[in-house]
């Protein structure tokens, strides 16, 4: 009989992506691991939040009928977690880019675009 798989809370998803973006600066010196450390923190916060609410857009969708009274035709309208997804993700973006400034340049140097930085990024944490 197999265990049934117990879902992790928020908080935990949260301090598991927070551990494994870490550990791809644990060579850091210290003063810089001061400085990236609010980065990785918000960093993990947005990838659940973000992950939460592309589940709940693949459900839902992005838009949603909406009427100012009772008697006008709906229309379809942005659903706001549609837009604080957009906004957040693009938030998102910037700060893995300056976590990636952050690493190595070793590592740096072998990054040409946005796409070899989020590419690179992915690696360091293990999500091939």
């Amino acid at each position: 009989m197999a265990a049934a798989k117990t879902e992790k809370t928020k908080e935990q998803r949260i301090r598991t992506e927070y551990n494994r973006i870490k550990k791809s600066y644990k060579a850091l010196p210290k003063e810089s691991m001061n400085v990236v450390e609010g980065l990785i923190k918000r960093a993990a916060f947005m990838r659940i939040s973000l992950e939460d609410m592309e589940e709940d857009l693949m459900e839902n969708g992005s838009t949603e009928p909406f009427s100012q009274s009772e008697n006008q035709i709906p229309y379809d309208r942005e659903r706001p977690v549609a837009r604080l997804y957009n906004t957040m993700n693009g938030n998102y973006q910037k700060i893995i880019r300056e976590l990636s400034s952050h690493l190595p340049k070793d590592v740096q140097e072998k990054m040409d675009s946005p796409e070899d930085i989020m590419t690179q990024f992915s690696k360091l944490r293990g999500d091939d």
